[in-house]
C-alpha cells in the first residue's frame, strides 16, 4: 500500500463526511496547488489528495457491502463542492460502516489524529475536523419536531384563514382543501427525508442540488436562498409579530398607529432571536420546543372552546352565531376550478415550512432514525391542528366574518370573551410568530453557515463563534468557568455541551439578521411574497425532481428511508401547478424572479469557477474510458 494510505483504517470515511468535517486550521493546511484559491475550503484538498474514496490505493474503494463495482468508468471532479457533488458517486461510498455513514466527529485517519493531538496550540487538537457543526451532534427528534412545526404554525391559521374558505365557497368544501393542501405538502416533506437519510449534511436543497444536477445549481439556490427567501420570509413574519404585540398593548387603536412602532416591535424580536441563537444551539432549540408546545395548547384551546361555545350558545358579545346550524355544511360550494385551484394554492401555502429540519439534518444525533419521525409525526399533527381549529371558527364566528377578516383569532376571543379574549389571541398569535421567526433564523444560519464553508460567500461566514473557529478544550472550558460564577451557571442552564457557550454560526447569524433588517425597514412585501412563490416552488421541484433522478443514477445508494415512487411525482406535479399559476397570473413579477436567478450565474462564474481552477484537476479518468456527458443530461452522470 502506497505511503499515503499507509495510516487509514479499514473502515473509512466517505468522501461526503470528510467533505463536511473538513476546515481550514493551520494544523492540517496543505501548501499545494489546490489552495490557490482563496475560498476554497479545506475539506475540498482532504478529499482530493487523501481519502479518494475511488484511487485503487485506498481501501476504502474496496471496502463494501455487495454493492457493485464502479471502477473502470469516467469520473469527473470538476466541481469544486466540498459534498462531492461532481466528484465521486454517492453509492461508492455509502455503504462503509453499520450505517451507512462513519459516526461524524471522529478522526479521518490515524496518522492525522496522531499529528493533531501533538500540536499542543488547541488548534492543532482539532485536526482535520476543525469547528464543525456537524461534529457536535446536538439535535433530538424533539427539536426536529419543533422546527417544522414551529415554522409552519406561525401566523396564518390564527390570522386569515379567509382565503381557503372563501374561495372554497363553505365550510365542508374548506375543510376537505385543507386536508388535501396537507396531504400534498406531506408528498414534498416525504421526499425531503429520504434525500436527507441519503446526504446527512446540512444545507438542504444546497447539497442535494449540487450533488445531483451540478455545483451551479446549489449556487443558484444559495444566491436566491440567502439573499431573499429566508430574510425575506423572516422579515414578513417579524411584522405579523409586531402588530399583533402593539395590537395586544393598545387595542383597536393599533390599526392607526404610526408604522414604524411596528417595526420597531419587530426589529427588536428579530435582535433578540438572533442573540439567542448565538448563545448555543441548546438554547434556540429549547425555545423552540417550549413554543411548539404552546401553539398546540392554544389551538386545542381554540378547539374545546369552540365545540363548548356551540353546546352552551354563549357568546361574550351579540347572539351566538347559528351558521353552522341553519345552513348546510356545504351549501354555497364552488363549482369553478379556478377558485378551487386559488383556494388549494392559498392552503399549500399555509403548510410551507416543511423542509425546514433539513437545513441541520447534519447536527441529529440519529439522522437516519429522527428526520423520517419527524416528517411523519408533524405533517398530521399540523393537518389535524388546522381541520380543529377550522371547525372551532366555524362554530362561533359567521361564515361571513371568517371569510373577509385577517385577525380571525382575535375576533374569535372577542366573541367569546370579549376584550380580555382579544388580548390574550393577541398575544398567542405573536408568541407563535416569534417561534416561527425562531425556527426561520436557526435555519437559515446553517444555510449560510455551509454557504461560507463553500467558499459561496466569505469565509468569514463559515465559521463558528467569535474567533478562530475552534472549539474549546475541556481545560479551557473549565478554566473559564471557575472564573465567572454567572459564565458557570449559565452554561450549565442553556450552554452545549460540548462546546458551552457561545460556539455558534454567530457570523452567519449576524449576516441573516442585517438581511433580515434591510427587508423590514423597506417593507414592501407584495413582490416579495410573488418572489417567493416563484422562486421557492422552483427550487422544491427541481429538489424533488432530483430523488427521482437519483433513483435512476444511483439505485444502490444506501436510503436509510424510502418514500413510495409516486410521492415525489405527484409534489412535482404540484409544484408545476403553483408555479403555471403565479407564470399566468403574474407574468412581469415572475419575470423579475428569473432575472434575478439568471444575475446570479456571472457570480457563479466569478465567485467558484473563476478563481485559482488552475490547481483543481479538472478531470480524471478511471479506467481510461469515456467521457463525461453534457451538463444537460444529467441523468447519465456519476
Amino acid at each position: 500500500m502506497p505511503p499515503l494510505y499507509s495510516n487509514l483504517p479499514l473502515t473509512a470515511r466517505d468522501s461526503l463526511e470528510l467533505a463536511s468535517l473538513a476546515s481550514s486550521s493551520p494544523g492540517a493546511a496543505t501548501t499545494d496547488d489546490t489552495s490557490s484559491r482563496p475560498s476554497i475550503s479545506s475539506s475540498r484538498r482532504a478529499s482530493l489528495e487523501r481519502d479518494d474514496p475511488l484511487d485503487s490505493s485506498n481501501p476504502a474503494a474496496t471496502t463494501s457491502r455487495s454493492r457493485p463495482e464502479y471502477h473502470g468508468r469516467s469520473i469527473s471532479v470538476s466541481s469544486t463542492f466540498d459534498f462531492a457533488s461532481n466528484l465521486f458517486p454517492l453509492s461508492s461510498t455509502a455503504g462503509v460502516g453499520s450505517g451507512g455513514y462513519t459516526p461524524l466527529g471522529a478522526p479521518t485517519s490515524a496518522g492525522l489524529s496522531g499529528s493533531a493531538s501533538g500540536g499542543g496550540s488547541g488548534i492543532g487538537a482539532v485536526g482535520l475536523g476543525g469547528g464543525s457543526l456537524e461534529k457536535h451532534k446536538t439535535l433530538t427528534y424533539l427539536n426536529g419536531l419543533s422546527l417544522i412545526v414551529g415554522l409552519i404554525i406561525g401566523s396564518g391559521i390564527f390570522s386569515s384563514p379567509s382565503q381557503v374558505n372563501s374561495n372554497a365557497g363553505s365550510p365542508g368544501a374548506a375543510l376537505i382543501v385543507w386536508v388535501v393542501a396537507g396531504v400534498l405538502a406531506w408528498t414534498g416533506a416525504a421526499s425531503y427525508a429520504e434525500l436527507g437519510g441519503a446526504i446527512p449534511l446540512n444545507g438542504g436543497p444546497q447539497v442535494y442540488l449540487s450533488k445531483i444536477f451540478g455545483e451551479w445549481a446549489g449556487f443558484l439556490f444559495t444566491w436566491v436562498a440567502v439573499l431573499v427567501l429566508k430574510p425575506g420570509s423572516a422579515a414578513i413574519i417579524a411584522i405579523i409579530m409586531g402588530e399583533y404585540l402593539v395590537r395586544a398593548a393598545i387595542g383597536a387603536e393599533a390599526e392607526t398607529v404610526n408604522v414604524w412602532i411596528n417595526k420597531s416591535v419587530a426589529l427588536a424580536g428579530l435582535a433578540l432571536v438572533t442573540f439567542m441563537n448565538c448563545v448555543s444551539t441548546r438554547l434556540g432549540t429549547r425555545m423552540n420546543d417550549v413554543l411548539m408546545f404552546l401553539k398546540f395548547v392554544a389551538l386545542l384551546g381554540v378547539t374545546v372552546i369552540g365545540i363548548v361555545v356551540a353546546v352552551t350558545g354563549y357568546s361574550s358579545t351579540g347572539t351566538a352565531n347559528r351558521d353552522w346550524k341553519d345552513h348546510a355544511w356545504f351549501e354555497g360550494t364552488k363549482t369553478d376550478a379556478s377558485a378551487w385551484a386559488v383556494a388549494l394554492y392559498a392552503g399549500l401555502w399555509a403548510f410551507d415550512g416543511w423542509d425546514n429540519t433539513n437545513y441541520v439534518v447534519g447536527e441529529f444525533r440519529n439522522p437516519s432514525r429522527d428526520l423520517p419521525r419527524v416528517i411523519h409525526t408533524a405533517m398530521p399533527l399540523v393537518i389535524l391542528s388546522y381541520l380543529l381549529a377550522n371547525i372551532a371558527y366555524f362554530l362561533v364566528l359567521p361564515l361571513e366574518t371568517i371569510n373577509s377578516s385577517n385577525t380571525v383569532a382575535v375576533m374569535f376571543g372577542a366573541k367569546v370573551f370579549g376584550p380580555v379574549g382579544s388580548l390574550i389571541l393577541a398575544l398567542i398569535v405573536s408568541a407563535s410568530c416569534f417561534g416561527a421567526l425562531n425556527s426561520s433564523t436557526f435555519t437559515s444560519s446553517r444555510l449560510v453557515y455551509v454557504a461560507g464553508k463553500e467558499g459561496y460567500i466569505p469565509s468569514l461566514f463559515g465559521r463558528l463563534g467569535t474567533g478562530t473557529g475552534i472549539p474549546p478544550t475541556p481545560e479551557l472550558s473549565s478554566t473559564l468557568r471557575t472564573r465567572s460564577w454567572l459564565k458557570k451557571k449559565l452554561a450549565s442552564l442553556v450552554g452545549d455541551e460540548d462546546t458551552g457557550l457561545f460556539f455558534t454560526p454567530i457570523p452567519a447569524l449576524v449576516l441573516n439578521a442585517l438581511l433580515t433588517t434591510g427587508y423590514i425597514v423597506v417593507g414592501e412585501f407584495g413582490t416579495l411574497i410573488t418572489f417567493y412563490g416563484v422562486a421557492g416552488y422552483t427550487f422544491y421541484f427541481f429538489t424533488v425532481l432530483g430523488l427521482i433522478v437519483l433513483r435512476v443514477r444511483e439505485p444502490h445508494l444506501e436510503r436509510p428511508y424510502r418514500t413510495w415512487i409516486t410521492t415525489p411525482i405527484i409534489f412535482c406535479c404540484v409544484s408545476l401547478f403553483l408555479l403555471s399559476r403565479a407564470v399566468f397570473a403574474q407574468p412581469v413579477q415572475t419575470l423579475i424572479v428569473v432575472a434575478f436567478v439568471v444575475a446570479g450565474v456571472p457570480v457563479y462564474f466569478w465567485r467558484v469557477r473563476g478563481q485559482g481552477r488552475r490547481g483543481v484537476p479538472m478531470k480524471r479518468e478511471l479506467g481510461g474510458r469515456g467521457e463525461r456527458s453534457p451538463w444537460w443530461k444529467f441523468w447519465k452522470r456519476r
